[in-house]
């Protein structure tokens, strides 16, 4: 029985291998048949293209929508060429970073060998990220209303704030969080 056995799985393997040569010659013919042409991926249409936009725009962009959303919230009626450094100075204040200025009575203020307990002092936008959201918007505002002599953010109100700012994070030591 084991004789019958091997025979009959002698056969069918013999089957198998005869049907793969014949599907391969059948394949193989096929494709010798097909005439052959280089594939080349079609050209975009410049209409179609959508620019990227780059970390820099995306934020600048960002930063806009903020400044017109505070706008609209807190002066409904103040129209973008209407917008004095004084409005900058009240969207820049509103805003709350991660960057902790010590004032003078903070146990922080001085050096001592032991950590101080947590402190109370507030928390404000680091001067850096002041300085690039105010040229960020700058650049913003021109492009959107483009008149760059009646621009807010360069207003002399603005510039004196963030070296204020500079100098009492200088001063203070800021301690990032």
């Amino acid at each position: 029985m084991s004789a019958a056995v091997a025979a009959a799985a002698a056969a069918a393997a013999a089957r198998v291998s005869s049907n793969r040569r014949s599907h391969y010659r059948s394949n193989q013919q096929a494709v010798n048949h097909q005439r052959w042409t280089p594939f080349f991926p079609p050209s975009p249409q410049p209409a179609l293209l959508v620019p990227a936009f780059s970390r820099y725009e995306s934020q600048k962009q960002r930063d806009w929508n903020a400044f017109v959303q505070y706008l609209k919230i807190h002066h409904p009626h103040l129209h973008l060429p209407q917008c004095s450094g004084v409005h900058v100075l009240e969207f820049l204040e509103g805003r709350y970073g991660d960057t902790k200025i010590h004032t003078q009575n903070c146990t922080f203020s001085v050096n001592r060998p032991e950590p101080p307990p947590p402190c109370s002092c507030p928390l404000n936008e680091a001067w850096s990220s002041l300085d690039g959201l105010v040229g960020r918007l700058l650049v913003a505002f021109e492009e959107n209303v483009g008149q760059p002599e009646m621009n807010p953010f360069s207003a002399r109100i603005v510039k004196l704030y963030l070296r204020k700012a500079k100098e009492s994070e200088a001063n203070a030591r800021g301690h990032r969080l």
